[in-house]
């Protein structure tokens, strides 16, 4: 799956170089990760934890309404469990590379936009933290392949939506729907993705 979605990503990325010349933007906002857990039968979801994100991204037009967005954003996600006082907050950073399908609706203000596509990320550090209440502690987090080590790669789909405005700005959300298992716990019965909804606000060139 990873390598099938990093192939349209690439596709993607090298058709638009056939467009016409780009305009690019900036983003950047708040997100709220949380990460789900299945073993066939039973899924699981943690509580949200709240993060951030920041990109650039470029906008290739490929019709009167369309355009193809690759982007390169530095992404917060992870997630929290808590009871009864006692919790664990989980927050991992990727550098996460989106190409989306972008229609536009005029709109009297500018336009309306939503679009989707595939997105692969590099996981690169991260931190647990944990609290009983009364005493709190913190631990690394590290990608690779050993056990208890999250997987460096997460790859999904990405949508997003939102108005731009005839000066440029542009206030949107998105959602990551992981669909790759980012977890190493030693055996293959659990599969844990990640899923991210995010508020942005952002100035296209």
């Amino acid at each position: 799956m990873k390598k099938i979605l990093l192939s349209i990503c690439c596709v993607f990325a090298v058709s638009s170089v056939f467009a016409q010349v780009p305009s690019f933007g900036i983003r950047g906002g708040i997100g709220f990760g949380k990460l789900s857990a299945s073993n066939g039968n039973v899924s699981v979801s943690t509580g949200s934890t709240t993060t951030f994100a920041a990109g650039i991204f470029a906008d290739f037009k490929a019709g009167t309404n369309l355009s193809i967005q690759p982007a390169l954003n530095y992404v917060g996600k992870g997630g929290n469990v808590s009871e009864d006082g006692a919790g664990v907050d989980i927050k991992t950073y990727y550098l996460q590379v989106p190409v989306n399908v972008v229609y536009h609706v005029p709109a009297v203000f500018g336009h309306v936009y939503f679009g989707a596509g595939p997105y692969v990320a590099m996981g690169l550090s991260g931190k647990v933290k944990g609290s009983d209440g009364s005493n709190t502690a913190s631990e690394d987090i590290h990608f690779g392949s050993g056990v208890d080590e999250f997987k460096k790669i997460d790859a999904g789909l990405n949508g997003i939506a939102g108005f731009e405005f005839k000066n440029g700005l542009l206030l949107g959300i998105n959602y990551d729907l992981g669909l790759t298992d980012i977890g190493n716990d030693g055996t293959s019965e659990v599969s844990t993705k990640n899923r991210v909804f995010g508020i942005s606000i952002g100035f296209k060139f």
